[in-house]
């Protein structure tokens, strides 16, 4: 198996490269062990709806990147103190999910640094009854891509407050997160240990030679990452179907709105609650359906309504506010 310690650290591109090098890998390749961090981002899993996993206040506050992955699992956390690693390779179980036969090597490779780390479920390692790195995996055909996070010195307090969304908000059929008990692996393994170290030690267990990428895998997932994992309609217009709850009383009534998504688009739209209209709500109400679920969106969809004859006493401004809120 080749061994890449990849320099970037932009979440489309590694995600980009990584499912590019799975794509493309020849049935006599003897397979990639790929080793990589990204900046602080948040990586949804592949069923997951996005805006149900994550706080949208703060990932803009912080500009973090949002980005789906191709494998299914949980919501992730990712900043320079985490490290990813990914398998790439052929297996001769066609079908079979196995996350055993790689989380050994890793939990090998810890043992050496001190660290006695133990397979608690089907996809993750736990220290101490401590979660300190999960994993996802996915096959085509009988190509394997496993990969999985490795909590080194991940800022603990972002991680818990960039993944806490609004659950009465999203009501939806993807698949929620589980939070853990997490822990950094600088809290238990020997205080000279460095980060270098652990990426040494990963390949030693999970490699035999160094690889190299050429220019046109570079270019490749490129492409990849400009056509997909920087997408609006990838990382959230691929959420699964969803409805979006919206409640505020206003000094002049009440109202909810409730926003059933597809696909990322808004397909049907229903709004109610106490106040005063001198024009059909349905009116309004039409006017967001077939219109894409984003703030920017919704905002233009409403500009050109005179929305302060659809709620007596309202002006237009609040009106905007409360529909395309984030």
């Amino acid at each position: 198996m080749y061994s890449l310690l990849l320099d970037t650290t932009d979440p489309a591109f590694n995600l980009a490269l990584e499912e590019h090098l799975f794509s493309t890998m020849p049935a006599d390749h003897p397979g990639w062990f790929l080793l990589w961090r990204n900046h602080p981002s948040i990586i949804v899993g592949r069923h997951q709806n996005t805006l149900e996993e994550i706080n949208q206040q703060l990932v803009q506050k912080y500009q973090l990147d949002v980005v789906r992955r191709i494998t299914g699992g949980g919501a992730v956390f990712h900043d320079g103190g985490n490290l990813n690693y990914s398998f790439l390779h052929h297996s001769n179980a066609a079908g079979v999910i196995d996350f055993k036969r790689y989380l050994t090597p890793i939990a090998n490779a810890l043992a050496e640094l001190g660290v006695k780390a133990e397979l608690s479920s089907r996809n993750d390692l736990t220290v101490n009854g401590k979660k300190i790195s999960g994993a996802a995996q996915t096959r085509r055909g009988r190509r394997v891509l496993h990969h999985g996070t490795m909590l080194v010195n991940l800022n603990m307090d972002m991680l818990e407050a960039v993944l806490t969304g609004a659950p009465d908000k999203y009501l939806s059929r993807g698949i929620s997160s589980v939070r853990s008990r997490v822990t950094n692996l600088n809290q238990v393994w020997p205080q000279d240990t460095t980060m270098e170290a652990l990426q040494n030690v990963f390949i030693r267990n999970c490699a035999s030679t160094p690889g190299e990428l050429c220019e046109e895998d570079i270019a490749a997932a490129e492409q990849l990452a400009d056509k997909k994992y920087r997408t609006w309609e990838w990382n959230y217009g691929k959420s699964p179907r969803y409805t979006e709850k919206l409640r505020h009383r206003f000094p002049w009534g009440a109202v909810e709105a409730r926003l059933d998504i597809q696909q990322g688009i808004i397909r049907h739209c229903s709004i109610s609650g106490d106040f005063f209209a001198e024009l059909p709500i349905a009116e309004l109400t039409a006017c967001l359906q077939g219109v894409a679920h984003t703030p920017p969106a919704i905002t233009a969809a409403l500009t050109g309504m005179n929305l302060p004859r659809y709620f007596t006493g309202s002006s237009a401004s609040e009106l905007l506010n409360f529909f395309s809120q984030p």
